[in-house]
């Protein structure tokens, strides 16, 4: 499997118990209701640990993502390195990972462990995405409307700032890195590897 995405992607799935992880000493049941803010610093945690292991491991942790799914709620890492990642890359980032996040995670959340290479919509989530993948198809979803819409598809221009510029049918479009709630790399036609090429 290549990192550029062309393939299908390998999915490995690690689920402890009934996959809730609790504190040390936390009783089960009758837990209050777990935040926005506690997801957010479970992301976070989940975030770090991925980039320390995956350092280790000599892959590129790509995103992390925490949502929910007709499965329940997923927690997803995607991995990659020149060449593509492997189903045993998977395995090793995904088992490592079940156990760091058992020793280092101090709130109750529910969530089902999933460890993916990119695949050909490859998740954009850091700035210097944005710069790298300039010339490509992306897909991007805001969270308070940019000219009157929530949803762009077109070629990514690059990185200005803190804004994100790309070409929406013919036109330019300015959106705040800040406002992006998911972006992600588009199906490639043969038009956007010419320009790709050419940056």
């Amino acid at each position: 499997m290549r990192g550029n995405g062309h393939f299908a992607r390998f999915f490995v799935i690690r689920r402890s118990g009934n996959g809730v992880k609790r504190r040390q000493g936390q009783k089960a049941g009758g837990g209050a209701t777990v935040t926005e803010k506690q997801i957010a610093a479970f992301v976070e945690t989940a975030r770090s640990l991925g980039n320390a292991l995956c350092e280790a491991e000599g892959v590129e942790l790509v995103h992390v993502e925490y949502q929910r799914e007709p499965v329940g709620r997923v927690l997803r890492l995607y991995i990659d390195k020149p060449g593509g990642v492997t189903l045993d890359d998977c395995v090793a980032v995904s088992r490592q990972m079940g156990d760091l996040l058992d020793i280092h995670l101090d709130v109750e959340v529910s969530y089902r462990l999933e460890v993916s290479s990119p695949g050909e919509q490859r998740p954009l989530g850091r700035r210097e995405d944005f710069t790298r993948f300039a010339g490509r198809r992306v897909e991007i979803r805001v969270r308070q409307p940019v000219g009157n819409r929530r949803k762009f598809k077109g070629t990514l221009l690059g990185m200005d700032g803190e804004t994100v510029n790309m070409l929406v049918d013919g036109s330019p479009v300015a959106i705040p890195f800040g406002e992006i709630k998911r972006a992600r790399l588009g199906k490639q036609t043969e038009n956007n590897r010419d320009v790709h090429h050419r940056h």
